[in-house]
């Protein structure tokens, strides 16, 4: 039998080594967060290889890998990560839309992997087939459409592709009870609206209407910015660079929308104090926008 005392010692000393690896475990991952701002995707990687030592099964670093590999333009690698990423979390957008962004890098797109990945999830494919619409791959949205049931989703999503593409599909006749569904194209409509409030000043309108706006597309970049703006406007600063931050895996080719995200991140660091990241954001922001 372990004397109580003893025993005590021991849990003592447990409770330690938990708290030191946690300790290490959180100063190597802002570590990678601070190399990655500074465009240094190597010493990120390696920082978050030691992180992936300490946690073998921690999803956010394989998706923080799989990110860093694509900067670093480790194609091979960063799919790798990034399935593991979505394996462990199957209805995740923002792992599943990183995975998607790497394979059309490979020139190519998930049909060939489809047996490598939780693809009965129901939620997955659905965020499948919105991601290929949001990047008007109309041809593959459609094809992840016919791998779900009829639903209020497939309905609405296959109306708004017939309407972006501005003809009829067969893809209606295919999943009894659709219909052709014409409005004005949505995104266009909820960016307008924003724009007009934010002229307007009308902030506490802003943050709720971007916020219905992301939940509704969550794949567009714009959506994130008009909300990190208002939050900055309502001080919120902190929730302001974690929107704004997630909105940023969502630009492409648009300097001009990351030059605005760039300098609403620089407000909020600003204001929290941290000035060298700020300073790191506004060295980012490009001239000519």
């Amino acid at each position: 039998m372990v004397p109580g005392s003893l025993l005590s010692q021991e849990e003592e000393s447990a409770a330690i080594s938990l708290e030191d690896n946690t300790d290490v475990f959180q100063e190597l991952f802002f570590e990678a967060l601070k190399q990655k701002g500074i465009e240094n995707y190597g010493k990120a990687i390696n920082a978050l290889l030691k992180c992936k030592q300490l946690e073998t099964n921690n999803d956010v670093i394989d998706h923080e890998l799989a990110k860093m590999y694509q900067l670093n333009n480790q194609l091979v690698l960063a799919e790798e990560y990034a399935r593991e990423a979505i394996i462990s979390k199957p209805a995740n957008l923002w792992y599943l839309n990183t995975l998607v962004e790497i394979r059309e890098l490979q020139g190519t797109d998930l049909k060939g992997i489809k047996e490598q990945l939780p693809y009965s999830n129901v939620q997955l494919k659905e965020n499948l087939a919105r991601i290929y619409f949001e990047k008007k791959r109309y041809d593959i949205a459609r094809d992840v459409l016919k791998d779900l049931r009829s639903s209020k989703f497939t309905r609405e999503l296959i109306g708004k592709i017939q309407d972006s593409t501005k003809q009829e599909n067969p893809v209606s006749e295919e999943l009894p009870g659709i219909e052709n569904i014409k409005e004005e194209n949505p995104v266009k409509v909820l960016t307008k609206e924003l724009n007009s409030l934010s002229e307007k000043g009308e902030v506490d309108l802003l943050n709720q209407k971007a916020e219905e706006a992301i939940e509704t597309y969550p794949a567009q970049p714009f959506f994130y910015y008009a909300k990190g703006a208002a939050l900055n406007d309502l001080r919120e600063y902190k929730e302001a660079v974690e929107i704004l931050m997630v909105g940023l895996d969502f630009v492409f080719d648009n300097d001009e929308l990351l030059n605005k995200f760039y300098g609403e991140l620089a407000i909020a660091h600003t204001a929290l104090g941290e000035t060298t990241k700020a300073n790191t954001y506004l060295s980012k922001i490009k001239n000519g926008s």
